[in-house]
């Protein structure tokens, strides 16, 4: 298991590394989600109450959308490089790929929400802050579950030619519950949770998050294979 953590970590300090050197990636993910936001603004258009309503629903079409971006590049820089087949080839467990890989996506996708949240709370006046403890969760348990379904489609369609097609059509069906959850708990906690339901949506978003988690990793080794 250290063997396993060691590798996983290596592969998450080599794309962190890769990452902050370029800056193009998280910066063209950060103007496009601006540019979602502002969108969304525009056609609801300036009804504050109907934004604050429905703000949490937009922020969260909005991660998805640039989140998908981050998960097109997981492996495809990796593969233009030939690096995927020199990773397979170290000695150790496989599934330290995906786990590296998926480590990765969620310090990027954390990135990218510490800065969205608070642009979302400015653009559409929600407080969102008044109830970070509980948005914070929901965060989390979101963002957790999209980058494990995510890294592994990306690493399913690498080497496909339609990959840039098919990487959405296959994710955004495997997303349905974990989009429900995260907006439902994110509208009952802005709502003050008068009814009591942000409790169930936490339940179907931990359930889905630990089954996804334990699919992805058993199966992973066969995916990777050519």
């Amino acid at each position: 298991m250290s063997a396993l953590a060691r590798r996983a970590a290596a592969i998450l300090w080599k794309d962190i590394l890769s990452e902050t050197r370029t800056r193009q990636g998280f910066t063209a993910m950060l103007s496009f989600a601006a540019l979602v936001l502002f969108l969304f603004s525009f056609a609801i258009g300036p009804d504050n109450q109907l934004l604050a309503r429905l703000a949490g629903g937009l922020v969260w079409v909005a991660i998805v959308f640039t989140g998908t971006l981050s998960l097109g590049r997981t492996f495809q820089n990796e593969e233009l490089a030939g690096g995927t087949r020199l990773l397979r080839l170290y000695p150790g467990d496989v599934r330290a790929i995906y786990l590296g890989k998926l480590a990765g996506n969620l310090v990027v996708l954390a990135a990218l929400e510490v800065l969205l949240f608070p642009a979302a709370a400015i653009l559409y006046e929600v407080d969102f802050a008044a109830h970070a403890g509980p948005l914070l969760l929901v965060a989390a348990l979101g963002t957790f579950g999209f980058s494990v379904i995510g890294t592994f489609f990306s690493a399913l369609t690498v080497h496909l030619r339609a990959r840039e097609l098919l990487l959405p059509l296959l994710l955004f069906p495997a997303l349905v519950p974990v989009v429900l959850g995260s907006v439902g708990a994110t509208d009952a906690f802005l709502a003050g949770d008068p009814l009591g339901r942000a409790g169930g949506w936490l339940r179907l978003l931990a359930s889905y998050d630990v089954i996804l988690f334990v699919v992805c990793v058993w199966i992973f080794p066969v995916v990777l294979e050519e």
